[in-house]
Protein backbone atom coordinates (compact mmCIF):
# COMPACT_ATOMS: atom_id res chain seq x y z
CA UNK A 1 0.00 0.00 0.00
CA UNK A 2 1.52 3.49 -0.56
CA UNK A 3 -0.01 7.17 0.76
CA UNK A 4 -2.21 7.15 -2.14
CA UNK A 5 -3.70 3.84 -1.81
CA UNK A 6 -3.98 4.86 2.27
CA UNK A 7 -5.58 8.40 1.42
CA UNK A 8 -8.41 7.08 -0.50
CA UNK A 9 -8.63 4.52 2.48
CA UNK A 10 -9.29 7.22 4.73
CA UNK A 11 -11.34 9.30 2.58
CA UNK A 12 -13.80 5.88 2.74
CA UNK A 13 -13.35 5.22 6.52
CA UNK A 14 -14.66 8.90 6.64
CA UNK A 15 -17.63 8.45 4.52
CA UNK A 16 -16.80 10.24 2.19
CA UNK A 17 -18.99 9.07 -1.02
CA UNK A 18 -18.51 12.00 -3.34
CA UNK A 19 -15.35 14.50 -4.88
CA UNK A 20 -14.81 16.21 -7.96
CA UNK A 21 -12.04 16.93 -10.13
CA UNK A 22 -10.16 16.58 -13.34
CA UNK A 23 -7.24 13.92 -13.23
CA UNK A 24 -3.47 14.83 -14.40
CA UNK A 25 0.28 13.71 -14.23
CA UNK A 26 1.21 14.55 -11.10
CA UNK A 27 -2.06 13.40 -8.96
CA UNK A 28 -2.50 9.86 -11.02
CA UNK A 29 -1.29 8.51 -7.94
CA UNK A 30 -4.06 8.98 -6.18
CA UNK A 31 -6.86 8.34 -9.51
CA UNK A 32 -5.13 5.35 -9.69
CA UNK A 33 -6.14 4.75 -5.81
CA UNK A 34 -9.88 6.32 -6.70
CA UNK A 35 -10.47 4.08 -9.94
CA UNK A 36 -10.86 0.63 -7.24
CA UNK A 37 -12.76 2.41 -4.48
CA UNK A 38 -16.10 3.08 -3.70
CA UNK A 39 -15.59 6.71 -3.66
CA UNK A 40 -17.96 8.57 -6.54
CA UNK A 41 -15.64 10.63 -8.88
CA UNK A 42 -17.26 13.58 -10.12
CA UNK A 43 -15.35 14.94 -13.58
CA UNK A 44 -16.01 18.45 -14.03
CA UNK A 45 -14.90 20.22 -16.86
CA UNK A 46 -12.77 22.78 -15.23
CA UNK A 47 -10.81 23.23 -11.60
CA UNK A 48 -12.57 26.15 -10.51
CA UNK A 49 -16.31 24.13 -11.23
CA UNK A 50 -14.76 20.96 -9.29
CA UNK A 51 -14.03 23.62 -6.23
CA UNK A 52 -17.49 25.37 -6.32
CA UNK A 53 -19.51 22.31 -6.93
CA UNK A 54 -17.75 20.58 -3.46
CA UNK A 55 -18.55 24.25 -2.03
CA UNK A 56 -22.21 23.19 -3.38
CA UNK A 57 -22.43 20.00 -2.06
CA UNK A 58 -20.81 21.03 1.14
CA UNK A 59 -23.33 24.23 1.91
CA UNK A 60 -26.30 21.75 0.61
CA UNK A 61 -25.53 18.82 3.45
CA UNK A 62 -22.97 19.74 5.78
CA UNK A 63 -20.91 17.22 4.62
CA UNK A 64 -16.99 17.68 3.97
CA UNK A 65 -16.92 18.62 0.26
CA UNK A 66 -13.70 17.28 -1.65
CA UNK A 67 -11.94 18.40 -5.15
CA UNK A 68 -9.03 17.35 -6.49
CA UNK A 69 -6.50 18.73 -9.03
CA UNK A 70 -3.02 17.80 -10.71
CA UNK A 71 -0.04 20.53 -10.16
CA UNK A 72 0.08 24.26 -11.25
CA UNK A 73 -2.40 24.27 -14.38
CA UNK A 74 -5.05 22.37 -12.70
CA UNK A 75 -4.39 24.23 -9.10
CA UNK A 76 -3.86 27.48 -9.73
CA UNK A 77 -7.64 27.26 -11.34
CA UNK A 78 -8.53 26.20 -8.22
CA UNK A 79 -8.14 29.55 -6.56
CA UNK A 80 -11.18 31.39 -7.58
CA UNK A 81 -13.45 29.28 -6.17
CA UNK A 82 -11.19 28.47 -2.94
CA UNK A 83 -11.52 32.02 -2.07
CA UNK A 84 -15.13 32.13 -2.51
CA UNK A 85 -15.24 29.21 0.16
CA UNK A 86 -12.53 30.89 1.87
CA UNK A 87 -14.88 33.80 2.59
CA UNK A 88 -18.18 32.27 3.39
CA UNK A 89 -16.40 29.68 5.53
CA UNK A 90 -17.02 26.61 3.73
CA UNK A 91 -14.75 23.71 4.83
CA UNK A 92 -13.80 21.69 1.89
CA UNK A 93 -10.61 19.40 1.32
CA UNK A 94 -8.50 20.13 -0.92
CA UNK A 95 -5.95 17.88 -2.81
CA UNK A 96 -3.27 19.06 -5.88
CA UNK A 97 -0.72 16.54 -6.54
CA UNK A 98 2.82 18.41 -7.21
CA UNK A 99 6.02 17.56 -8.52
CA UNK A 100 8.66 15.38 -6.96
CA UNK A 101 10.00 17.31 -4.07
CA UNK A 102 13.70 17.37 -5.33
CA UNK A 103 12.26 19.92 -7.99
CA UNK A 104 9.97 21.86 -5.13
CA UNK A 105 10.32 25.44 -6.11
CA UNK A 106 12.50 24.84 -8.97
CA UNK A 107 11.98 25.78 -12.31
CA UNK A 108 11.11 22.85 -12.96
CA UNK A 109 8.28 21.94 -16.27
CA UNK A 110 4.72 23.00 -14.45
CA UNK A 111 6.45 23.57 -10.81
CA UNK A 112 4.89 26.66 -8.92
CA UNK A 113 5.35 27.36 -5.14
CA UNK A 114 1.52 25.92 -4.75
CA UNK A 115 1.66 25.93 -0.91
CA UNK A 116 2.55 29.91 -0.80
CA UNK A 117 -0.18 30.71 -2.89
CA UNK A 118 -3.10 28.92 -0.85
CA UNK A 119 -2.01 29.68 2.22
CA UNK A 120 -4.35 33.32 1.55
CA UNK A 121 -7.51 31.63 0.68
CA UNK A 122 -7.21 28.76 2.74
CA UNK A 123 -7.46 27.78 6.73
CA UNK A 124 -4.52 25.43 6.12
CA UNK A 125 -2.27 24.83 3.51
CA UNK A 126 0.10 21.82 4.02
CA UNK A 127 2.71 20.33 1.88
CA UNK A 128 4.14 17.37 3.70
CA UNK A 129 7.96 16.19 2.77
CA UNK A 130 6.74 12.25 3.35
CA UNK A 131 4.24 9.77 3.86
CA UNK A 132 4.40 9.77 7.72
CA UNK A 133 3.61 13.47 7.60
CA UNK A 134 1.30 12.90 4.45
CA UNK A 135 -1.05 10.57 6.22
CA UNK A 136 -0.91 12.79 10.02
CA UNK A 137 -1.69 15.98 7.60
CA UNK A 138 -5.08 14.49 6.02
CA UNK A 139 -5.99 12.91 9.59
CA UNK A 140 -6.06 16.51 11.17
CA UNK A 141 -7.29 18.46 7.93
CA UNK A 142 -10.35 15.75 8.40
CA UNK A 143 -10.83 16.58 11.92
CA UNK A 144 -10.44 19.86 11.52
CA UNK A 145 -13.14 20.03 8.77
CA UNK A 146 -15.69 18.23 11.16
CA UNK A 147 -14.86 20.05 14.49
CA UNK A 148 -13.61 23.29 13.74
CA UNK A 149 -14.78 24.68 10.28
CA UNK A 150 -13.47 27.55 9.65
CA UNK A 151 -13.15 26.92 5.79
CA UNK A 152 -11.55 25.10 2.83
CA UNK A 153 -7.98 23.32 4.01
CA UNK A 154 -5.66 22.31 1.80
CA UNK A 155 -3.20 19.84 0.97
CA UNK A 156 -0.33 19.67 -1.91
CA UNK A 157 0.96 16.48 -2.44
CA UNK A 158 4.14 15.54 -4.17
CA UNK A 159 3.54 12.69 -6.95
CA UNK A 160 7.11 11.05 -4.88
CA UNK A 161 5.69 11.23 -1.43
CA UNK A 162 1.99 9.82 -3.15
CA UNK A 163 4.09 6.99 -4.49
CA UNK A 164 6.01 6.58 -0.89
CA UNK A 165 4.95 2.85 0.76
CA UNK A 166 6.94 4.11 4.06
CA UNK A 167 4.35 5.66 5.81
CA UNK A 168 3.16 5.46 9.47
CA UNK A 169 -0.45 5.95 10.91
CA UNK A 170 -1.77 6.46 14.08
CA UNK A 171 -4.49 7.47 16.41
CA UNK A 172 -4.20 11.12 16.96
CA UNK A 173 -5.41 12.78 19.99
CA UNK A 174 -7.04 16.80 19.29
CA UNK A 175 -8.26 19.18 21.41
CA UNK A 176 -10.39 22.16 19.36
CA UNK A 177 -8.83 25.75 21.57
CA UNK A 178 -11.48 27.80 22.84
CA UNK A 179 -11.84 30.40 25.59
CA UNK A 180 -14.86 30.58 27.46
CA UNK A 181 -14.09 32.91 30.18
CA UNK A 182 -16.49 35.56 29.35
CA UNK A 183 -19.32 33.31 29.59
CA UNK A 184 -20.29 34.89 33.07
CA UNK A 185 -20.19 38.34 31.43
CA UNK A 186 -22.51 37.09 28.41
CA UNK A 187 -24.85 35.82 31.11
CA UNK A 188 -25.01 39.34 33.06
CA UNK A 189 -25.96 41.22 29.48
CA UNK A 190 -28.52 38.54 29.05
CA UNK A 191 -30.10 38.80 32.58
CA UNK A 192 -30.32 42.58 32.23
CA UNK A 193 -31.68 42.12 28.74
CA UNK A 194 -35.19 43.08 28.17
CA UNK A 195 -34.78 42.96 24.39
CA UNK A 196 -32.74 40.11 23.32
CA UNK A 197 -32.18 38.82 19.75
CA UNK A 198 -29.92 36.77 17.84
CA UNK A 199 -28.44 36.73 14.76
CA UNK A 200 -27.64 33.65 13.32
CA UNK A 201 -24.88 32.65 10.24
CA UNK A 202 -23.52 29.63 9.30
CA UNK A 203 -22.15 28.48 12.16
CA UNK A 204 -25.34 28.32 14.05
CA UNK A 205 -26.57 26.10 11.67
CA UNK A 206 -25.78 22.57 13.72
CA UNK A 207 -27.78 23.85 16.05
CA UNK A 208 -30.81 25.02 14.37
CA UNK A 209 -32.83 22.88 16.52
CA UNK A 210 -32.18 24.05 19.56
CA UNK A 211 -31.96 27.48 19.07
CA UNK A 212 -35.66 27.52 17.79
CA UNK A 213 -36.91 25.30 20.86
CA UNK A 214 -34.78 28.48 23.08
CA UNK A 215 -36.25 31.48 20.86
CA UNK A 216 -39.59 29.86 21.16
CA UNK A 217 -40.08 29.42 24.34
CA UNK A 218 -38.26 32.73 25.26
CA UNK A 219 -39.58 34.64 22.76
CA UNK A 220 -36.80 35.64 21.54
CA UNK A 221 -36.29 37.10 17.98
CA UNK A 222 -34.32 35.70 15.08
CA UNK A 223 -32.32 37.36 12.43
CA UNK A 224 -30.07 35.74 10.06
CA UNK A 225 -27.21 36.31 7.73
CA UNK A 226 -27.43 35.76 3.76
CA UNK A 227 -25.88 32.30 5.05
CA UNK A 228 -27.44 31.56 7.81
CA UNK A 229 -31.00 31.47 5.87
CA UNK A 230 -33.50 29.09 6.70
CA UNK A 231 -32.40 28.36 10.21
CA UNK A 232 -35.24 29.12 11.41
CA UNK A 233 -38.36 29.13 8.45
CA UNK A 234 -38.45 32.72 7.50
CA UNK A 235 -42.10 32.05 7.08
CA UNK A 236 -42.07 31.66 11.07
CA UNK A 237 -42.79 35.00 12.57
CA UNK A 238 -40.04 34.15 15.26
CA UNK A 239 -37.51 34.74 12.16
CA UNK A 240 -37.58 38.83 11.47
CA UNK A 241 -35.67 37.89 8.24
CA UNK A 242 -31.92 39.33 6.91
CA UNK A 243 -30.10 41.40 8.76
CA UNK A 244 -27.52 43.77 7.33
CA UNK A 245 -26.97 45.50 3.86
CA UNK A 246 -30.47 43.93 3.24
CA UNK A 247 -32.72 44.22 6.52
CA UNK A 248 -36.14 43.86 6.58
CA UNK A 249 -38.00 46.27 8.29
CA UNK A 250 -38.38 43.93 11.00
CA UNK A 251 -34.80 43.12 11.58
CA UNK A 252 -33.87 46.65 11.36
CA UNK A 253 -36.04 47.86 14.02
CA UNK A 254 -35.50 44.76 16.37
CA UNK A 255 -31.40 45.61 15.49
CA UNK A 256 -31.75 49.48 16.55
CA UNK A 257 -33.70 48.76 20.04
CA UNK A 258 -32.57 45.44 21.00
CA UNK A 259 -30.44 45.81 24.56
CA UNK A 260 -28.81 42.17 24.22
CA UNK A 261 -27.49 41.55 20.57
CA UNK A 262 -26.34 37.43 20.75
CA UNK A 263 -24.57 36.58 17.19
CA UNK A 264 -24.02 33.00 16.68
CA UNK A 265 -21.36 31.48 14.20
CA UNK A 266 -21.42 34.67 11.98
CA UNK A 267 -18.87 36.43 10.09
CA UNK A 268 -19.45 40.30 11.01
CA UNK A 269 -18.77 42.98 8.12
CA UNK A 270 -20.66 45.57 6.47
CA UNK A 271 -22.71 42.92 4.52
CA UNK A 272 -23.81 41.31 7.77
CA UNK A 273 -23.87 43.68 10.39
CA UNK A 274 -25.29 47.75 10.17
CA UNK A 275 -23.45 48.72 12.91
CA UNK A 276 -21.28 47.82 16.26
CA UNK A 277 -23.45 47.26 18.80
CA UNK A 278 -22.23 47.80 22.36
CA UNK A 279 -23.95 44.97 24.23
CA UNK A 280 -22.99 41.78 21.91
CA UNK A 281 -22.05 38.57 22.18
CA UNK A 282 -19.90 36.96 19.66
CA UNK A 283 -20.08 33.57 19.41
CA UNK A 284 -17.89 31.97 17.02
CA UNK A 285 -15.00 28.91 16.65
CA UNK A 286 -12.80 31.27 14.57
CA UNK A 287 -11.20 33.27 17.18
CA UNK A 288 -10.27 36.05 14.22
CA UNK A 289 -12.99 36.71 13.40
CA UNK A 290 -13.86 37.74 17.17
CA UNK A 291 -15.73 41.56 17.12
CA UNK A 292 -17.37 43.43 20.24
CA UNK A 293 -17.01 43.78 23.92
CA UNK A 294 -18.23 39.90 24.72
CA UNK A 295 -16.11 37.71 22.08
CA UNK A 296 -16.38 33.54 23.18
CA UNK A 297 -14.14 32.09 21.14
CA UNK A 298 -15.98 28.55 21.11
CA UNK A 299 -19.01 26.30 19.62
CA UNK A 300 -22.38 27.99 19.42
CA UNK A 301 -23.65 24.09 21.36
CA UNK A 302 -21.52 24.65 24.08
CA UNK A 303 -22.63 28.60 24.25
CA UNK A 304 -25.73 27.05 24.81
CA UNK A 305 -24.87 24.37 26.99
CA UNK A 306 -23.02 27.03 29.50
CA UNK A 307 -26.32 29.78 29.40
CA UNK A 308 -29.55 30.42 31.10
CA UNK A 309 -32.48 32.56 29.33
CA UNK A 310 -35.79 33.75 30.47
CA UNK A 311 -38.56 34.75 28.75
CA UNK A 312 -39.05 38.65 27.30
CA UNK A 313 -41.75 40.35 25.89
CA UNK A 314 -41.26 42.29 22.92
CA UNK A 315 -41.75 40.24 20.04
CA UNK A 316 -45.32 41.72 20.16
CA UNK A 317 -43.71 44.89 19.85
CA UNK A 318 -41.49 43.74 16.84
CA UNK A 319 -44.58 42.06 14.56
CA UNK A 320 -46.42 45.08 14.30
CA UNK A 321 -44.41 46.39 12.18
CA UNK A 322 -45.32 45.34 8.40
CA UNK A 323 -42.34 42.93 7.14
CA UNK A 324 -43.61 42.76 3.45
CA UNK A 325 -40.56 43.87 1.26
CA UNK A 326 -41.42 46.37 -1.76
CA UNK A 327 -40.49 45.08 -4.99
CA UNK A 328 -41.38 47.33 -8.31
CA UNK A 329 -41.99 45.69 -11.31
CA UNK A 330 -43.44 42.44 -10.10
CA UNK A 331 -45.86 42.10 -12.92
CA UNK A 332 -44.27 43.95 -15.51
CA UNK A 333 -43.94 41.47 -18.87
CA UNK A 334 -39.84 41.56 -19.06
CA UNK A 335 -38.63 42.59 -15.59
CA UNK A 336 -35.85 39.99 -14.64
CA UNK A 337 -37.66 40.48 -11.13
CA UNK A 338 -41.03 39.36 -12.54
CA UNK A 339 -39.52 36.20 -14.03
CA UNK A 340 -37.55 35.34 -10.90
CA UNK A 341 -40.36 35.58 -8.68
CA UNK A 342 -42.52 33.35 -10.76
CA UNK A 343 -39.45 30.91 -10.84
CA UNK A 344 -39.12 31.16 -7.15
CA UNK A 345 -43.17 30.70 -6.07
CA UNK A 346 -42.90 27.45 -8.29
CA UNK A 347 -39.60 25.99 -7.23
CA UNK A 348 -40.09 27.74 -3.48
CA UNK A 349 -38.99 24.03 -1.88
CA UNK A 350 -36.01 23.38 -4.07
CA UNK A 351 -32.93 24.33 -3.79
CA UNK A 352 -31.76 27.71 -5.46
CA UNK A 353 -28.38 27.97 -7.18
CA UNK A 354 -27.53 31.21 -7.65
CA UNK A 355 -24.55 32.80 -9.56
CA UNK A 356 -23.34 36.92 -9.28
CA UNK A 357 -25.06 39.49 -10.73
CA UNK A 358 -28.43 41.83 -10.27
CA UNK A 359 -30.07 38.98 -10.26
CA UNK A 360 -28.88 38.01 -6.70
CA UNK A 361 -30.41 41.03 -5.25
CA UNK A 362 -34.01 40.35 -6.82
CA UNK A 363 -33.73 36.53 -5.55
CA UNK A 364 -32.45 37.54 -2.37
CA UNK A 365 -35.36 39.84 -1.70
CA UNK A 366 -37.79 37.46 -2.70
CA UNK A 367 -36.94 34.01 -1.69
CA UNK A 368 -37.81 32.69 1.67
CA UNK A 369 -36.01 29.77 2.90
CA UNK A 370 -37.46 27.09 4.95
CA UNK A 371 -34.30 25.25 5.67
CA UNK A 372 -30.40 25.96 5.92
CA UNK A 373 -28.88 25.26 2.29
CA UNK A 374 -32.01 26.06 0.34
CA UNK A 375 -30.31 29.29 -1.08
CA UNK A 376 -26.88 28.55 -2.74
CA UNK A 377 -24.82 31.66 -3.72
CA UNK A 378 -21.58 33.31 -2.23
CA UNK A 379 -21.85 35.95 0.19
CA UNK A 380 -18.69 37.39 0.68
CA UNK A 381 -16.42 37.31 -2.86
CA UNK A 382 -19.44 36.55 -5.41
CA UNK A 383 -17.80 35.14 -8.52
CA UNK A 384 -19.54 35.05 -12.05
CA UNK A 385 -19.56 31.37 -12.85
CA UNK A 386 -21.00 29.88 -8.93
CA UNK A 387 -24.53 28.93 -10.07
CA UNK A 388 -23.77 25.64 -12.07
CA UNK A 389 -21.07 23.83 -10.76
CA UNK A 390 -22.41 24.39 -7.06
CA UNK A 391 -25.70 22.96 -8.34
CA UNK A 392 -24.10 20.31 -9.70
CA UNK A 393 -22.78 19.64 -5.83
CA UNK A 394 -25.93 19.72 -4.32
CA UNK A 395 -27.46 17.35 -7.38
CA UNK A 396 -24.80 15.21 -6.66
CA UNK A 397 -25.64 15.49 -2.88
CA UNK A 398 -29.44 14.79 -3.01
CA UNK A 399 -30.44 13.91 -6.07
CA UNK A 400 -32.82 16.30 -6.08
CA UNK A 401 -34.45 18.91 -8.32
CA UNK A 402 -31.97 22.07 -8.17
CA UNK A 403 -33.07 25.30 -9.57
CA UNK A 404 -30.08 28.22 -11.16
CA UNK A 405 -30.79 31.33 -11.71
CA UNK A 406 -28.13 33.09 -13.39
CA UNK A 407 -27.28 35.93 -15.99
CA UNK A 408 -25.86 35.50 -19.43
CA UNK A 409 -22.71 36.86 -18.22
CA UNK A 410 -22.16 34.44 -15.28
CA UNK A 411 -23.92 31.54 -17.59
CA UNK A 412 -20.72 31.77 -19.84
CA UNK A 413 -18.43 31.70 -17.29
CA UNK A 414 -18.69 27.64 -16.38
CA UNK A 415 -20.74 27.13 -19.66
CA UNK A 416 -18.53 24.09 -19.94
CA UNK A 417 -20.26 22.30 -17.18
CA UNK A 418 -23.26 22.04 -19.26
CA UNK A 419 -20.97 18.74 -20.14
CA UNK A 420 -21.24 17.42 -16.26
CA UNK A 421 -24.88 18.20 -15.75
CA UNK A 422 -25.56 16.04 -19.19
CA UNK A 423 -23.26 13.29 -17.96
CA UNK A 424 -24.46 13.06 -14.90
CA UNK A 425 -27.93 13.40 -15.83
CA UNK A 426 -28.68 15.68 -13.19
CA UNK A 427 -32.15 17.04 -12.28
CA UNK A 428 -30.80 20.24 -12.56
CA UNK A 429 -33.15 23.77 -14.58
CA UNK A 430 -30.80 26.61 -15.44
CA UNK A 431 -32.77 29.70 -15.73
CA UNK A 432 -30.68 32.30 -17.89
CA UNK A 433 -31.78 35.72 -17.43
CA UNK A 434 -30.87 37.55 -20.71
CA UNK A 435 -30.56 40.93 -20.59
CA UNK A 436 -26.98 41.01 -23.27
CA UNK A 437 -25.66 43.14 -20.79
CA UNK A 438 -23.86 42.94 -17.26
CA UNK A 439 -26.63 44.36 -15.85
CA UNK A 440 -25.06 45.78 -12.34
CA UNK A 441 -22.01 47.16 -13.82
CA UNK A 442 -23.81 49.18 -16.16
CA UNK A 443 -25.72 50.64 -13.56
CA UNK A 444 -22.68 51.42 -11.34
CA UNK A 445 -21.22 52.82 -14.44
CA UNK A 446 -24.52 55.13 -14.73
CA UNK A 447 -25.23 55.65 -10.58
CA UNK A 448 -22.11 56.26 -9.14
CA UNK A 449 -19.66 57.06 -12.23
CA UNK A 450 -21.63 59.74 -14.08
CA UNK A 451 -20.83 57.85 -17.59
CA UNK A 452 -22.42 56.30 -20.02
CA UNK A 453 -22.40 52.00 -20.26
CA UNK A 454 -19.18 50.78 -21.41
CA UNK A 455 -17.68 46.89 -22.23
CA UNK A 456 -20.99 45.91 -20.66
CA UNK A 457 -23.41 45.35 -23.78
CA UNK A 458 -23.08 41.09 -24.32
CA UNK A 459 -23.38 39.39 -28.37
CA UNK A 460 -24.29 36.06 -26.61
CA UNK A 461 -24.49 33.33 -28.66
CA UNK A 462 -27.42 31.39 -29.03
CA UNK A 463 -28.32 29.68 -25.89
CA UNK A 464 -30.75 27.43 -27.07
CA UNK A 465 -29.02 25.82 -30.06
CA UNK A 466 -26.04 25.84 -27.25
CA UNK A 467 -27.52 23.65 -24.77
CA UNK A 468 -28.81 21.23 -27.23
CA UNK A 469 -25.25 20.66 -28.46
CA UNK A 470 -24.33 19.11 -24.63
CA UNK A 471 -27.84 16.98 -25.61
CA UNK A 472 -29.57 19.22 -23.13
CA UNK A 473 -32.94 20.03 -23.66
CA UNK A 474 -33.48 23.75 -24.03
CA UNK A 475 -36.42 26.78 -24.70
CA UNK A 476 -36.12 30.63 -24.96
CA UNK A 477 -39.76 32.30 -23.35
CA UNK A 478 -39.76 36.74 -24.13
CA UNK A 479 -42.95 37.50 -21.91
CA UNK A 480 -44.27 36.47 -18.72
CA UNK A 481 -47.40 34.79 -20.08
CA UNK A 482 -45.27 32.00 -21.46
CA UNK A 483 -43.04 32.12 -18.59
CA UNK A 484 -45.70 30.99 -17.11
CA UNK A 485 -47.56 28.57 -19.01
CA UNK A 486 -43.71 26.74 -19.10
CA UNK A 487 -43.68 26.74 -15.42
CA UNK A 488 -47.34 24.83 -15.11
CA UNK A 489 -45.13 21.79 -16.65
CA UNK A 490 -43.68 19.05 -14.60
CA UNK A 491 -40.49 20.41 -15.81
CA UNK A 492 -37.26 17.99 -15.23
CA UNK A 493 -33.39 18.67 -15.48
CA UNK A 494 -30.99 18.64 -16.99
CA UNK A 495 -33.10 21.70 -18.98
CA UNK A 496 -31.85 25.51 -20.09
CA UNK A 497 -34.48 27.79 -19.88
CA UNK A 498 -33.32 31.20 -21.56
CA UNK A 499 -35.73 34.24 -19.94
CA UNK A 500 -35.57 37.40 -22.40
CA UNK A 501 -35.42 40.15 -20.30
CA UNK A 502 -35.09 43.79 -19.87
CA UNK A 503 -32.43 46.21 -18.90
CA UNK A 504 -33.45 47.20 -14.93
CA UNK A 505 -31.76 48.73 -11.76
CA UNK A 506 -31.75 46.69 -8.67
CA UNK A 507 -32.75 48.47 -5.91
CA UNK A 508 -29.85 50.04 -4.07
CA UNK A 509 -29.32 49.32 0.31
CA UNK A 510 -31.13 51.98 2.42
CA UNK A 511 -28.34 53.94 4.81
CA UNK A 512 -29.30 53.96 7.80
Amino acid sequence: MNVADKFVEILEEENVENVFGIPGDQIMPLYKALSTSGINHVLTRHEQAAAHAADGYCRSTQKIGVCIATASPGALNFTMALACAYKDNVPILVLTGDNDLRYRNSEYFQSTPQQEIFKNITQESYHPLNGTEAVYCLRASLFALKNNPKGPIHINLSKDVLLSEDFDDFDLCYLCEDDLSNISKAQELIDGASKPMFILGAGAISQKENIKEIAEKYNIPVTTTFNGKGIISEFDDINLGLIGIRSTPRAKYAFKNSDCIIALGMRASERTLPAMPENMIHVNINKDVLIGNCPIHGKVEDFLLNVRFSEVNWLDEILKIDNSVEVEGIGDDLKPQSAINEILTRFNDSIIAEDAGSHTTWTLLLKRSTKPGQLLFSGGLAPMGYGIPSAIGAGIASGEKIIVITGDGGFQMNIQELATLKENNLDVIVFILNNSELGIIRQWEETFYDMEPYQVKLKNPDFVKLAASYGIDAVRVDNLSDLRLLLEKNLTGPLVVEVVVESENIPLPDDD
